[in-house]
């Protein structure tokens, strides 16, 4: 024993400086090549290597069992494939559910002094009224022509007395339609003046109608009036659903929806989905989404939730996270989770706001789709719905966050979608009040730990490496002393064996 610690201490002394450099320094070299390697593999694959064989490896050995649910890859693929397409990035889209503003936004900013809309978010609103209710001819009918000049008013007053001089002169549907919007301080109000705004338009939509073949002025004054009465009907529909007469609007949209069904610039099938799911006719939202739910339309966040909504109806009152873990999902379960898994790789913002992880705001006029304008527009209006369904949000709270493991890195290549949109964070800056809130960004992947951990251990040892060449003698020293200490316990161990062994037995044992 003693022979051993002797000759142990004669190995220590005899060491010098310069291997504790070669040694520190082949140490930080092996480390930094693991850290690059490392980085590579991340991000390339988006995972650490050293991760994935533990757990392809070494986790079955010890008996664990992968939770990760396969997906369907020929819908994956085949849906991907369709849907890696060249799209516009970052185009506004008019929110399908906008509120009214003097009933509704003006309201808000009356009770809390904030200002719900950007000047950006109205100013689209302003471009969007000249395209739909103005055209070339209207300095033919003077209340049009006073109109016209009205939408390009910045000033809320100047354009609600151009309105009311339109009116003067004649029955004019979009002096109404202004006033409807941004004087009427009450759902009721503007309801009455849409429709006054409803009679007129359909006067001025029959007359253009029978004119419509007779040039190129005619037909764009018809389509100018088609884009008025079609406005008019759906806001009707959507005053009869926030007054509580959903049945009514759900009549009406669909009515609408039959008489122009080449309008779906309006999105109102999402209108007719968010009264539908008031009424709980769940057989018919189910009807919608498969109309609207197609790989060949743009997807928006009421689709892609509403579908995993009714999924996660069928199995979310019994669903159990520990129970799931142990049999496994079922094929009803497995179906939910991929639903979800789709919605939140469409737009991953939206669960914050159905999970109450996130304060809700006032919806912008404009939405970006996938972004957090599109969320903010999304729950605001579905969450009761959710929260109707028992169990839903329970279901997507055990399920949200594993979409991202599914979804290659870069966090720009697509899956089940396009890629998404780098720019979205800078558009929805420019969409929501920033002042009061803080817009949501895109969930970015977590350095693996490994990767930490090799980083730390190559810049730890390059340390010792330049502290052992700068100072040799201090540092031999230093390493003696920690290769002391180090072997201490075993020492101390060593010699208890020996005190409780015989000699002869302990001078067999160290022969061999």
């Amino acid at each position: 024993m003693f022979g051993t610690e002797s000759s142990l201490s004669m190995f220590l002394n005899t060491l010098t400086p310069k291997f504790y450099v070669a040694l520190t320094g082949t140490s930080s070299l092996i480390s930094g090549l693991i850290l690059i390697f490392e980085w590579w593999y991340f991000r390339k694959y988006g995972t650490s290597f050293i991760e994935q064989v533990s757990v392809s490896h070494l986790r079955p050995l010890l008996g664990g069992v992968d939770s990760s649910s396969p997906s369907n890859p020929n819908t994956s693929n085949g849906e991907a494939d369709s849907n890696r397409q060249s799209v516009s990035e970052c185009k506004v889209w008019r929110n399908p559910l906008n509120l009214f503003r003097g009933a509704e936004y003006n309201r808000y900013t009356w009770v809390t002094g904030r200002e719900p809309l950007t000047y950006y978010d109205m100013n689209l609103s302003a471009q969007d009224h000249q395209t739909f209710f103005t055209c070339d001819s209207d300095h033919l009918r003077p209340a049009d022509a006073i109109m016209q000049k009205a939408w390009r008013e910045r000033n809320p007053q100047a354009r609600i007395s151009a309105a009311h001089e339109a009116l003067e002169l004649e029955d004019c549907a979009t002096a109404y339609i202004l006033l409807a919007e941004e004087e009427a301080t009450t759902i009721m109000e503007a309801e009455r003046l849409f429709k006054q705004a409803l009679k007129a338009g359909e006067g001025c939509y029959r007359r253009s109608q029978q004119l419509q073949h007779h040039g190129t002025q005619y037909e764009a004054q018809h389509r100018r009036d088609t884009n008025v009465l079609v406005y008019i009907k759906r806001r009707l529909a959507m005053c009869s659903r926030k007054l509580g007469r959903t049945r009514e609007a759900v009549k009406m949209m669909r009515d609408l929806m039959k008489e122009f069904p080449l309008l779906s610039m309006f999105n109102i099938h999402e209108n007719l989905l968010e009264s539908l799911l008031e009424l709980q006719n769940y057989a018919d939202v189910q009807a919608v989404l498969a109309k609207y739910d197609d790989i060949s339309l743009p997807k928006s966040a009421t689709i892609c939730y509403t579908a995993a909504l009714l999924k996660a109806r069928a199995v979310s009152d019994k669903f159990s996270p520990e129970a799931a873990s142990r049999r496994g999902l079922s094929t009803a379960e497995m179906n939910a989770v991929e639903a979800i898994h789709r919605a939140v790789e469409f737009n991953p913002h939206v669960p914050k706001y159905l999970l109450e992880m996130k304060s809700l705001i006032l919806p912008p006029e404009h939405i970006l789709k996938r972004g957090d304008s599109e969320a903010i527009a999304y729950a605001f209006f579905h969450l009761q719905h959710w929260k109707r369904v028992e169990g839903a949000l329970n279901l997507l709270h055990c399920t949200w966050e594993g979409t991202f493991r599914m979804i290659p890195y870069p966090l720009e290549k697509g899956h089940l979608f396009y890629p998404y949109p780098i720019c979205t964070e800078t558009a929805d800056r420019e969409l929501l009040p920033t002042v009061f809130h803080e817009v949501s960004v895109y969930p970015k992947k977590e350095l693996p730990f490994f990767i930490l951990f090799t980083a730390g251990l190559c810049s730890f040892t390059a340390m010792l490496a330049l502290l052992t060449h700068q100072f040799p003698e201090l540092m031999g020293v230093f390493a003696k002393a920690f290769l002391s200490t180090l072997f201490a316990p075993l020492n101390f161990i060593m010699e208890k064996v020996e005190s409780i062994l015989p000699s002869s037995l302990w001078h067999q044992l160290t022969r061999i």
